[in-house]
């Protein structure tokens, strides 16, 4: 049973192709969109600005519209003949459209929400009177920031990344209607997947790569839930000493 359990597991190229490409998008879209929903995060945790309502909706706008929209929306404006795409063809012989590089941006638009929301929570969560303390001490506001704020929000950021990772890594309808599905080049997880399933006698595949989406999906959460509960602890800590 043993060997046939190993036997089944036996990914075939373009599976393997598909799982690797699926990593290097999601980590390239979080590492990239990090520093912006870090920086956005901070802005709607910490200032009151005209407009704020509407940021935020703007922001969260990606977990309410249909991920086809998105694709969309980026293909009339990063694609080879885009409102900015051209001119990136143009001045930099670089395009979005039909590359891994449009699958990273579009699974960073879709993700890019998720991560906010989770720094935004940890940020509101860290003690407003420490970051005070801080700069009655003589220090800068970036000071404060990244030696106070930041590594007492740092579970939740780290929170958000997991969650976003994970995101990024389901994303389909936006990546095949920017990129398309091309074997090697844009056919991540569930795009292979629903090349698979149209595929005669290739359920099999289809079914190692679910499996394979299941646990990295789960092992996600699992630990997007256990730092949000550091977080909490930590925070709570804090405020008993205080």
């Amino acid at each position: 049973m043993l060997s046939s359990l190993i036997n089944y597991f036996q990914f075939s190229p373009n599976e393997i192709n598909a799982i690797r490409l699926s990593i290097k998008v999601a980590v390239v879209a979080i590492c990239c969109s990090l520093p912006f929903a870090i920086f956005v995060a901070w802005l709607l945790a910490r200032k009151n600005f005209w407009g704020k309502s509407l940021v935020n909706g703007i922001i969260h706008l990606p977990l309410v519209l249909p991920p086809v929209v998105i694709g969309y929306l980026l293909l009339i404006s990063m694609g080879r003949n885009g409102i900015i795409g051209r001119y990136l063809l143009q001045w930099f012989d670089f395009s979005f459209g039909f590359s891994w590089y449009g699958a990273a941006l579009a699974s960073a638009i879709v993700a890019f929400p998720l991560v906010v929301r989770s720094i935004r929570l940890a940020l509101e969560s860290v003690d407003f009177k420490l970051e005070q303390a801080a700069r009655t001490l003589g220090a800068s506001s970036w000071r404060v920031f990244f030696t106070v704020t930041l590594p007492l929000a740092l579970p939740g950021v780290l929170a958000g990344v997991i969650l976003g990772f994970a995101r990024s890594l389901g994303e389909f309808g936006s990546t095949i209607t920017f990129v398309s599905n091309i074997p090697n080049v844009t056919q991540t997880i569930p795009l292979a997947m629903y090349s698979f399933i149209e595929t005669p006698g290739a359920e099999s595949s289809a079914a190692r790569l679910c499996i394979v989406a299941i646990f990295i999906s789960l092992i996600s959460l699992l630990l997007s839930e256990w730092l949000a509960k550091r977080t909490q602890t930590k925070l709570g800590q804090i405020d008993v000493r205080n």
